[in-house]
């Protein structure tokens, strides 16, 4: 019997896939756990357009994060923290402030998806990575100045 797997299933097959189960296991175990569906000719249709609109989906939010990126590389983002002589901050800028300026500049980014390898505690230019989608990845310029 074919059927149309509604899940993922070890040893069987991802979802969407079509595959070839004996009656039993369909009728026994598949179906009635919801794994998986019968493979007519209306159901085979209706998981491609599925497919084919996710995977439109997925092209447009890459589309955006890719423009994204090249907006905020461009940008300069400046942050006013109180230092000490030397130029040594007093405390450290984490991804909370960083968010926040960001966002007076007009550009919403999670403080989740803001990297900081180290915490930022000197005035200067600093570079901040922040994750965008799955691969695409900004570089932040972030310049810290003195109040």
């Amino acid at each position: 019997m074919k059927v149309v797997l509604t899940e993922d299933v070890k040893k069987l097959g991802s979802q969407g896939d079509v595959v070839d189960v004996a009656d039993g296991y369909a009728r026994n175990y598949l179906f009635p756990r919801g794994l998986a569906v019968e493979a007519t000719k209306g159901k085979i249709k209706e998981i491609r357009e599925k497919e084919a609109k996710k995977e439109r989906i997925e092209s447009e939010k890459k589309e955006e994060a890719k423009k994204l990126k090249a907006k905020l590389e461009a940008e300069k983002f400046v942050l006013k923290v109180k230092a000490g002589e030397s130029g040594r901050l007093f405390g450290s800028v984490n991804t909370k402030d960083i968010a926040e300026a960001a966002a007076e500049k007009g550009y919403d980014i999670d403080k989740r998806k803001v990297e900081l390898t180290d915490s930022i505690k000197t005035l200067g230019m600093h570079k901040v990575e922040v994750k965008l989608y799955d691969d695409i990845t900004a570089e932040l310029n972030v310049k810290l100045e003195e109040k």
